[in-house]
């Protein structure tokens, strides 16, 4: 698995897919072998592959290593679900701002240069053939850039949690195979935020209301990010909401999967999850 998922690097589109699962195979090896055969296993796909494809295998493969090992490595210490999330999103997202370091400070590369560049340039071709409103200017393109620019750390937070919860959603499966028992996560009925988090929300909210949208300071874009981060948590919060909702009223187990698709993308219904966390509003849906 771990071979033919660098060699699928190089096919277009497909890796887009598959480079999600990149660390499951890693983490699966670290997790049941003993360390001198994890390293025999993983040298072995990682020499053939850049052999075949090249050195841009080895580079991206490189970087799922060692959060796959953290996770590996926790999965051998029996840690709660929650503190291997935790951990490994944490690990992901500081190699994801230390290579948007090096490639600003050592590489003489601008990735965010880049990106304003290619939407510029995007734009320009839009316009000239006719496909943008006759509104659109130059303002309102730099206003996009500058939106886009400013969300780069929400993204990368939130691929950063998107790569752990997967792999350890199917890494766990495979390890429990083995005889390795891992715990699992929490069943989503019994997802529970700690009440802190809604005045977090509100005032982050607030002062966001005050925030110049045009600002490019720190705290603005801090509060750009925070925002909409804390309302995806309350989305998750919403999703454990109608899980807990479906237990008790015997719903078919589809039902709160199918709720959950639009919960994550119409954000305001994360409004739900925020008053689940203020109130025991889910005790008052179900009879005692």
């Amino acid at each position: 698995m771990a071979l033919l998922l660098l060699m699928s690097i190089a096919v277009p589109l497909l890796n887009v897919l598959t480079v999600m699962f990149m660390m499951v195979p890693i983490v699966v090896l670290y997790a049941i072998l003993p360390k001198t055969s994890f390293a025999i296993h993983l040298i072995i796909p990682f020499a053939l592959a850049t052999w075949v494809i090249g050195l841009p295998v080895l580079i991206v493969g490189l970087f799922f290593v060692l959060p796959s090992i953290a996770m590996g490595m926790m999965y051998k210490m029996k840690s709660r679900a929650s503190s291997v999330i935790r951990t490994v999103t944490l690990v992901v997202l500081a190699q994801m701002m230390l290579l948007l370091l090096i490639s600003e400070t050592m590489l003489d590369t601008s990735i965010i240069g880049e990106l304003s560049s290619m939407i510029r340039t995007t734009v320009t071709d839009l316009t000239a053939q006719g496909l943008l409103p006759k509104e659109w200017n130059s303002d309102t393109t730099e206003m996009m850039i500058r939106t886009i620019v400013n969300a780069i750390p929400l993204t990368f937070m939130l691929t950063s949690l998107l790569y752990a919860i997967l792999t350890q959603y199917l890494a766990r499966r495979i390890v429990n195979r083995s005889g390795l028992e891992v715990p699992a996560f929490t069943k989503a009925k019994d997802w529970r935020l700690p009440r802190l988090l809604v005045f977090l929300y509100l005032l982050t909210y607030v002062m966001q209301m005050f925030t110049s949208s045009t600002s490019e300071t720190y705290f603005a874009v801090a509060l750009t990010n925070l925002v909409p981060l804390l309302g995806y948590v309350f989305s998750i919060q919403t999703i454990g909401f109608f899980f807990y909702l479906a237990y008790h009223r015997k719903w078919n187990g589809a039902v709160p999967i199918l709720i959950a698709i639009p919960v994550l993308l119409f954000p305001p219904l994360c409004l739900i999850g925020l008053l689940d966390t203020a109130f025991p509003i889910r005790k008052s849906f179900v009879k005692s």
